[in-house]
């Protein structure tokens, strides 16, 4: 890695477009826009069928707007990839976000200072934190989940920095994709030789807003189906992209609890098997502490329903709809 120069914002406004997507994210989203005004040279976003004005204020706050055609299934990959559509030429790179994120002031300056400096590097992205963690545990676990190993990565979240040509030679991401669209996008960049970087820098604030045990559920249910969609296409790969995470799901939330509730049928010793919980637990916990412990454990069925989701539609030849945990 070339250490880069200090940033230059006026250079990094020059030569970046920022591309925002939402829904319904309300006084989020416009907070999200007023972040991003003096940092890139051009704002787009791509709503997704909102209606809570948000295409007014947008326009209001001098985005130009793309709205989603409503007889497509709305994913996350296709608002990105819509946006990255109407990126003018001229343009180097672009800032993905959501629209419950802010940027943090300076952040492009810094990221696009790396990428001049390292030509092989695809994406960077930085420290995403959770606006109000104290707000409930869920988003305690978002916060803790962000915060990634610095130095060069496998994948990104929603929020980088991406060198356009790289992000175009790879065709963009997939779609039909519900969830998992970056790290199967940094897979393929990877796979061109291109290189993902987290950067020790703060990068976006996330406004989550999950208080209730549902949300996290339906969360958790949508990281199950992502690990299995991505297993199937690329989990044959030397990558084995996602194979781990999804044979985790399906053993502990759907295999062993079958297993033991069929065996107790036939024996009530078979009862004891369920004692690989709590001793799965405590070694999470020894590792993670209490709180991310127990929610990893529990994970899992939610997790385990994502999975099983995906297979039984895609025998049926379905596509699953977006999952939304709002």
């Amino acid at each position: 890695m070339t250490q880069p120069p200090p940033p230059t914002p006026a250079a990094a406004a020059a030569e970046t477009a920022a591309v925002v997507i939402g829904r319904n994210e309300g006084e989020r989203l416009i907070r999200c826009l007023r972040s991003l005004t003096r940092q890139v040279r051009q704002i787009i976003y791509v709503d997704s069928g909102s209606c809570d004005g948000s295409v007014e204020a947008a326009r209001n706050l001098g985005a130009e707007v793309v709205e989603l055609d409503t007889s497509r299934p709305f994913t996350a990959a296709r608002a990105r990839n819509a946006g990255l559509a109407a990126v003018a030429t001229g343009t180097e790179y672009v800032q993905f976000t959501d629209g419950d994120c802010e940027v943090v002031e300076g952040w492009i300056a810094t990221a696009h200072a790396f990428m001049e400096a390292n030509p092989q590097a695809a994406v960077a992205s930085g420290r995403r934190r959770e606006q109000f963690p104290s707000a409930s545990v869920y988003n305690r676990l978002c916060d803790a989940e962000w915060d990634t190993p610095i130095g060069p990565a496998k994948a990104c979240g929603g929020d980088a920095l991406m060198r356009l040509t790289a992000l175009r030679d790879a065709g963009g991401y997939r779609d039909e994709l519900i969830a998992g669209e970056e790290p199967e996008l940094c897979l393929r960049l990877r796979r061109a030789g291109w290189e993902i970087w987290r950067l020790d820098a703060e990068m976006t604030r996330h406004d989550a807003r999950m208080l209730r045990f549902g949300q996290w559920w339906q969360r958790s249910r949508r990281a199950g189906h992502a690990f299995a969609e991505g297993a199937a296409l690329h989990g044959a790969s030397p990558e084995r992209h996602w194979v781990t995470e999804t044979r985790r799901a399906l053993i502990w939330g759907a295999i062993l609890p079958v297993a033991i509730l069929i065996g107790a049928a036939f024996s009530v010793w078979v009862l004891l098997l369920a004692l690989i919980y709590p001793a799965q637990l405590l070694r999470l916990v020894r590792r993670m502490g209490w709180e991310r412990g127990a929610f990893t454990l529990l994970g899992k069925f939610p997790e385990a329903v994502g999975v099983l989701e995906y297979h039984l539609n895609h025998r049926r030849g379905r596509s699953r709809t977006i999952l939304e945990y709002k």
